[in-house]
């Protein structure tokens, strides 16, 4: 059977990680593209006590659910090509795969170790409130944190569906030899806007703060790769 041969089974793992990375990203921006906006309106801030308790919980599980599943799948497929179809970890369709990768794997540690357990506090304050309680005192800090850490998977995706979508279809792009040069600083450049989403100063984390500033800063991180790439290609 075609479908569990070495081909196939590679398209079933592309399967699952599309599904999975559609769901993930369908919810990601929605929460950023919809559901923040909305909140500061004057009507999304009626409803956003209500909606944090009873609708983001439920979206919450299939984000983080949708990134593991991606996460895990798209590694899985990485293994697959270097260890059973022999591809070198050198050639540029991996260069440009293990870039979209280490992209996100950010994602997916910001979704897990940073968004979820803000938004644990963040919807613990408003169960709490509504209950009638004291708000928590460390929750708006927490919420801060989270939306960083959300707008930046937000830009890491621009540049991200590029370099995977590049793999397969721009050979051109990224097929020299410069791999060591390449990958100290695209990869100095990716970990520098990771440290800006968890430490960065509210200067450097301004453009983060509305959603056609993380759109833009999410091209610029694209160009700035892609100039990268072309400019070390030999």
């Amino acid at each position: 059977m075609e479908l569990l041969s070495a081909s196939g089974i590679e398209v079933l793992l592309r399967w699952m990680h599309v599904f999975a990375g559609v769901v993930w990203i369908g919810v990601l921006y929605y929460f950023n593209f919809i559901q923040t906006p909305f909140f500061g309106s004057e009507l999304g801030g009626t409803a956003k006590s209500a909606m944090t308790r009873g609708l983001v919980p439920n979206a919450l599980w299939w984000f983080r659910w949708g990134a593991m599943f991606t996460f895990l799948s798209g590694w899985t497929i990485v293994g697959y090509r270097y260890g059973h179809l022999g591809i070198p970890l050198t050639d540029g369709y991996m260069t440009k795969i293990l870039t979209g990768g280490i992209m996100g794997t950010f994602m997916w540690a910001n979704v897990w170790f940073v968004i979820w357990p803000a938004q644990q506090v963040v919807i613990a304050n408003a169960e709490q409130v509504a209950g009638g309680g004291d708000p928590i005192p460390e929750a708006a800090a927490r919420a801060k944190v989270a939306g960083m850490a959300s707008r930046t998977n937000t830009l890491f995706s621009i540049p991200m569906l590029f370099f995977m979508i590049s793999a397969a279809n721009l050979p051109g792009f990224l097929s020299g030899t410069n791999d060591m040069v390449y990958w100290l600083v695209a990869g100095a450049i990716i970990l520098a806007v990771e440290i800006n989403a968890l430490a960065g100063s509210d200067a450097t984390q301004k453009p983060l703060t509305s959603v056609s500033g993380t759109i833009h800063f999410g091209l610029g991180l694209w160009l700035v790769l892609m100039l990268v790439g072309y400019g070390l290609n030999s």
